[in-house]
């Protein structure tokens, strides 16, 4: 134990918020994955829990390399990811597997592993608008030299995000104007950019390829008695699972709506949490992700530069909106998404990405912490 504490720098609650997600996850998995496993696997249940295992552990050592490199490195990094991610944008919409009219994935040559490309370009966007807003400080309300380099970085991300992941470009945005209101942009600029997005979004939801989709997800939102079961049959299942969860649940692997909710193992995931745990493992989830936005806000304001701190709050405050949307599909109070919850949900980029953001984090308390160090040691001396 005094070895791993004495490899690993930065904020120690948030490592182990970073533990106690890992495991939630990797029970969580392993008990929503058995229907998938009978289906595709011959029965093979611990194949996908080594499968997200093995994914964890590539995970977690992102973090651990990203958390011992300097943030202000990030800086730099964040334009060759940028220029990086929007070709691959592009290939993914024009020619990225389709799956119910969403092209999202593409597929990486001689490996049969599928790669979306959205969440590379939502990492490089937040750390590009740190960057970006940090350096203009001294021209930050000048319009064509400051803000409209950046609002046409955002749009076009944005644009190219939206056709086939809607509500990751919503999130997005969402976080991109916060990290702009922190980074001094004015309120009357900051507007514009929703004038400008909000142009895009709408184009999007009436002429884009999924227009039919997104008409009947927020119908069966809205309408909730009048609709269509068939229509609502995830959100139905999602609250049985809720609702047979009582305060402790069902225990480990005593799910039983894991057979009829679809992607119990992604999107749903809250759901068999608090069908198997009860509301006091629900409730210890969302306070994970709390104390996780709690100790980032520590980070930001003991930040020295203003890139560390917007970066810091870029991807903290990107994590946690995702979580709590992730739960609010869960229990209902918002339309299907299809976001998975950060750290927990199986899948293969969207892991990866989120250690990275983890790990960015971690650099940025780690630089306080040597900071405040020798700072301690000037005086002493």
């Amino acid at each position: 134990m005094n070895w791993i504490l004495s490899k690993t720098k930065g904020d120690i609650w948030i490592w182990m918020v970073v533990a106690f997600l890992s495991l939630v996850s990797l029970l969580a998995v392993y008990s929503s994955t058995g229907t998938l496993a009978y289906k595709f696997q011959s029965g093979n249940t611990e194949y996908y829990l080594f499968k997200h295992l093995s994914l964890m552990i590539v995970g977690l050592a992102l973090m651990w390399f990203a958390h011992l490199i300097d943030y202000r490195y990030y800086s730099r990094i964040s334009q060759i990811l940028l220029f990086i991610s929007i070709p691959l944008l592009l290939y993914t919409l024009l020619f990225g597997n389709e799956i119910n009219q969403a092209s999202r994935w593409i597929t990486i040559p001689f490996t049969g592993q599928t790669f979306q490309s959205s969440d590379l370009a939502k990492l490089a966007l937040i750390m590009f608008l740190a960057r970006e807003l940090s350096r203009r400080q001294e021209n930050i309300k000048d319009f064509k030299k400051s803000f409209l380099p950046i609002l046409l970085s955002v749009c076009f991300v944005i644009g190219l995000i939206a056709p086939a992941n809607f509500s990751t470009a919503l999130m997005l945005f969402g976080t991109s104007c916060l990290i702009m209101l922190i980074g001094r942009i004015s309120f009357k600029q900051i507007f514009l950019s929703c004038l400008a997005v909000g142009l895009i979004l709408l184009v999007v939801i009436f002429f884009g390829p999924r227009r039919e989709t997104y008409k009947s997800r927020i119908n069966t939102f809205i309408s909730k008695e009048q609709v269509d079961p068939d229509k609502s049959f995830q959100s139905d299942q999602s609250k049985i699972a809720i609702a047979t969860g009582g305060i402790f649940g069902k225990g480990p692997g005593n799910s039983s709506q894991r057979n009829y909710l679809p992607h119990p193992y992604s999107d749903f995931i809250f759901s068999i949490i608090i069908e198997e745990y009860g509301l006091f493992g629900g409730a210890m989830v969302i306070l994970a992700y709390l104390f996780f936005l709690f100790r980032s806000i520590k980070i930001i304001t003991k930040a020295p530069k203003a890139f560390g701190a917007l970066l810091a709050c870029g991807l903290s405050f990107s994590l946690v909106i995702q979580a709590f949307a992730n739960m609010a599909v869960a229990v209902n109070l918002m339309p299907v998404t299809g976001v998975p919850l950060p750290l927990v949900s199986m899948g293969g980029t969207s892991i990866l990405f989120t250690s990275l953001a983890f790990g960015i984090i971690l650099s940025i308390s780690r630089n306080i912490e040597e900071m405040e160090k020798e700072e301690k040691a000037n005086e002493a001396a």
